[in-house]
């Protein structure tokens, strides 16, 4: 009987625990500002966040850029400088992420929402803009170092360049299919991947195509293998389709009608909470 509360001990600290940022405290500020800004164009931002002289500031460089996107987009989209600069606020816990643009062309703000879910990011608020119309490539290293800097911990390597990568196809695709379009086909699949905890590389690509019949978009096999590998690299990063609710408040009601339509199809978290509740049953019972 010991050995079983220990094991429900175990299970139930690996449920609450994730990515936590334990140092950032609600409230703080961190602006995050392209290197190669100009000086006026750096007061430019920081007046236009609203943010006092004895504000938190870090810089992204366009090394930093390449970095992250450089595998996955032209280098033209990149550029040769970073420009697109980031306020990020810290909310309270549960509040969930929100995020704001101005002047940004490649990136929606549903794009950079879901690539910080994805990348661990919690209940942040978060302003992009740039002095004139940019990609917005800068942003996304800007938020990650931004909330790296307020919790002094490192977010993994690995969860960057998914988050980067699937900011990247999610775009790209975009301009094949209509960016809104793509954003929602990209939650849909990923959503119903996690809840499925579909691993295997080829399940993955029957749910890419069915659920791109589904939403009536047409996709070549490069697009369908393309998707497909972004969503074998989010699969491995376990998330959690409670915390992902959480964080993005638009998308509580989708993920729900997506789990009501596939009831056979429990997400991991859920079977441990059922396993849970059996375990105590029978001790009581």
């Amino acid at each position: 009987m010991s050995k079983k509360i220990i094991s429900i001990v175990i299970i139930v600290t690996f449920l609450v625990s994730g990515v936590a940022f334990g140092d950032a405290v609600a409230g703080e500020e961190v602006v995050s500002l392209g290197q190669d800004l100009t000086e006026a164009q750096k007061t430019e931002m920081k007046n236009y966040f609203g943010v006092t002289e004895d504000v938190r500031i870090i810089e992204v460089t366009n090394e930093e850029e390449r970095k992250y996107f450089g595998e996955h987009i032209d280098l033209k989209i990149i550029g040769t400088r970073a420009l697109s600069s980031v306020y990020v606020q810290k909310l309270e816990e549960g509040e969930g992420i929100e995020v704001e643009s101005n002047n940004i062309t490649w990136v929606t703000d549903d794009m950079y929402e879901n690539a910080l879910v994805t990348v661990g990011v919690k209940d942040a608020k978060v302003r992009v803009n740039s002095p004139m119309k940019v990609t917005g490539t800068a942003a996304l290293t800007g938020i990650i170092k931004a909330f790296e800097d307020m919790s002094g911990e490192d977010i993994s390597e690995t969860a960057k360049e998914v988050a980067s990568e699937e900011l990247a196809k999610t775009s790209e695709l975009g301009k094949e299919i209509g960016k809104e379009e793509a954003t929602n086909l990209i939650n849909e699949i990923k959503i119903y991947i996690i809840n499925n905890n579909i691993t295997n590389i080829n399940e993955i690509k029957e749910v890419v195509e069915d659920k791109s019949k589904e939403l009536n978009i047409n996709l070549t096999q490069d697009q369908i293998d393309e998707i497909s590998k972004l969503m074998k690299n989010i699969a491995g990063l376990d998330l959690n389709l409670d915390e992902i609710k959480t964080q993005l408040k638009g998308l509580g009601d989708r993920i729900n009608k997506i789990i009501d339509e596939n009831p056979e199809a429990q997400s991991f978290f859920a079977k441990i909470l059922n396993a849970i509740k059996d375990f105590f049953n029978s001790l009581f019972n």
